[in-house]
């Protein structure tokens, strides 16, 4: 059986297929990344952490119609299923968790 944990990267691009919905395809998903992270993954990168998550049925894909502006290829888009939003959730269970009480500790001048 797949694990159901996530690593920081499948996280990040779990999180970008759920923010981008119907337009969750590899090259938004990258655009969509490297905005909110500051780091330019690899093609590969991403699509081998789609596939990861595919395989531990967080998100599905399926081939879109062929677009004119592709040359008339296909693009594969990108949908979170249920348990994909549940490992969402329990993410941001374990983080708020983790992060409980320390924010008295952090000082801005310092950070």
């Amino acid at each position: 059986m797949p694990s159901t944990n996530l690593g920081a990267l499948e996280l990040t691009i779990l999180l970008s297929v759920a923010r981008l919905g119907d337009d969750a395809y590899g090259l938004a998903v990258r655009r969509d990344v490297a905005a909110r992270t500051s780091r330019d993954y690899s093609v590969g990168a991403v699509y081998t952490t789609l596939e990861r998550l595919e395989t531990k049925a967080f998100v599905i894909s399926h081939m879109a119609e062929p677009l004119s502006t592709r040359g008339g290829r296909s693009r594969r888009q990108f949908k979170i299923t249920a348990a994909g939003q549940r490992a969402l959730r329990q993410a941001e269970r374990v983080a708020k968790s983790v992060w409980a009480g320390v924010g008295s500790f952090l000082n801005p001048e310092t950070a």
